[in-house]
């Protein structure tokens, strides 16, 4: 956001707020926050398990979720001189060989098949050598580390518009005796269509969900588990990704 406030400055000095500034200001500001969000010094892939709670030394309790996490491969190392970023390709989980395809199965080579390959951008200040090949594990983590957590939310299929989008309904009243959770108009006289992005009943849940500014309360190197404060988007067993 420093990038949009820094062009908004700049058009506001000199009285020349044209169309064409503001679209340039708003693009940048979402191309910087974007690139910002992704850059990490920490990162972790696993599978989401049961919640807990866990207790403080001052007797209050924390609902929370456990999360087996890792051990991660690294299958790629790209770089700035290479690839124009710095990055690292990560992979997670066992899969037959016989499921992977071919392709896939040239570019990891020796390193074995996976279930998820994933890849994260790295900070300019990471100094931790990665190679090909090299191991991965929750010892990266301390408790106190601040993160953030992203997976695919429950799939609820197709739901009606007082479930997906929160609708009141109809009054309970006479002459509602099969109509108080329908959609009721959707359309006008005039411009005589449906306008775009109405809210109407679909498909709820399937999302990619990010949660910011989660704790991560307890690691355990022996079992590969990280138990993180609060809760996390995802059915038992969904892909979990950390960043920190």
């Amino acid at each position: 956001m420093l990038a949009f406030y820094a062009k908004f400055y700049i058009v506001h000095e000199r009285y020349v707020p044209r169309r064409d500034q503001w679209y340039e200001a708003f693009a940048s500001a979402i191309e910087w926050t974007a690139f910002f969000h992704f850059m990490t010094n920490k990162f972790m892939l696993g599978t989401k398990g049961r919640m807990t709670q866990v207790f403080n030394e001052d007797g209050t309790v924390k609902a929370a979720t456990v999360v087996t996490a890792g051990p991660l491969k690294v299958t790629q190392v790209k770089t700035v001189e290479i690839d124009g970023y710095k990055a690292v390709q990560v992979g997670f989980g066992d899969r037959r060989e016989k499921n992977v395809n071919k392709p896939q199965l040239g570019h990891l080579k020796d390193l074995g098949t996976f279930m998820h390959l994933r890849e994260f951008r790295l900070t300019e200040g990471f100094k931790t050598p990665l190679e090909r090949g090299q191991s991965i594990d929750v010892s990266a983590f301390v408790p106190g580390d601040i993160i953030t957590v992203s997976a695919i939310t429950k799939g609820k299929g197709f739901q009606g518009g007082v479930k997906l989008h929160g609708f009141k309904g109809a009054p309970r009243s006479h002459g509602h005796k099969q109509s108080e959770r329908r959609p009721g108009s959707i359309g006008m006289r005039w411009p005589q269509r449906v306008i775009k992005g109405k809210r109407m009943a679909g498909r709820m849940g399937g999302d990619m969900v990010t949660v910011k500014n989660l704790k991560v309360l307890q690691v355990d190197i022996a079992t590969n588990t990280l138990v993180i404060s609060g809760a996390i988007p995802g059915k038992p067993g969904a892909l979990i990704e950390i960043i920190a």
